[in-house]
């Protein structure tokens, strides 16, 4: 374990009503305890999942589109101001850093094509495959990994990859802080997952989060599931499956 705790710095934040720290999981955050070699944040849209990973990396001294410590760069003005409100506490010092998301990840490669270390092919890959490549040529052991909705750019062949190397490189003492919307990247052994939402961010099983028990139900039966969705059920699930 690198990273071991987040706490955000409320005396230091002249106006909670402001953006991002009015997000309804933000606004309840003051410390947070990392136990897992591997952690994922999940949570609808706009929960402050991605949010709060690019606020821990800029915080952590990279950029908020990507990259390691070594690229600096901007294409446009990304991050919040929530990086500068986060306090981390270390338990070791990372061998490499990097933070890889999804939506920018094209700004990323053409940056590193200037640099002695470029995602070489990019180009002549699709995206998945050169997202895919970056980790495997990027990701060490012994480092600090972010992602942010890496499932976006990998097929479900990709994201099965991906799982074999969080598993290689968490036995080679590497960290990942992960956002993602996933069911398939949460099922990874051991990992911590923590759900953000109205109610804060808390801790929870894999299989009681929304991402599990809404796969399972439509992969179970997709006729049942289809036929609650086009009524205009807004929550398909059977009634035995609802959280209070």
């Amino acid at each position: 374990m690198h990273l071991t705790g987040i706490e955000l710095l409320w005396t230091a934040v002249e106006d909670r009503d402001e953006y991002p720290f009015a997000i309804a999981a933000i606004s309840h955050l003051t410390t947070l305890s990392l136990a897992s070699q591997v952690t994922f944040f999940v949570g609808e849209n706009g929960s402050g999942k991605s949010t709060l990973i690019e606020a821990i990396a800029g915080a952590a001294g990279l950029s908020p589109e990507g990259g390691s410590r070594n690229l600096n760069f901007a294409t446009r003005r990304s991050d919040s101001s929530l990086q500068e409100h986060l306090l981390l506490t270390w338990h070791s010092r990372p061998k490499s850093w990097f933070f890889l998301r999804a939506e920018s990840f094209y700004n990323v490669a053409n940056a590193y094509e200037s640099l002695s270390e470029p995602i070489t092919g990019y180009h002549e890959r699709s995206h998945g495959e050169a997202f895919l490549s970056a980790i495997k040529g990027h990701f060490r052991g012994g480092g600090l990994y972010l992602l942010d909705e890496p499932e976006a750019a990998l097929s479900l062949v990709g994201q099965l990859q991906l799982l074999a190397v969080l598993h290689q490189l968490q036995a080679d003492h590497s960290q990942f802080l992960i956002a993602t919307h996933s069911p398939i990247l949460m099922a990874f052994p051991g990992a911590g997952i923590m759900e953000m939402s109205d109610s804060g961010i808390r801790p929870i099983n894999y299989r009681e989060s929304e991402q599990y028990l809404l796969t399972r139900s439509f992969l179970e039966d997709p006729d049942v599931f289809m036929r609650h969705l086009f009524v205009g059920d807004p929550n398909p699930r059977g009634p035995s499956e609802r959280r209070p």
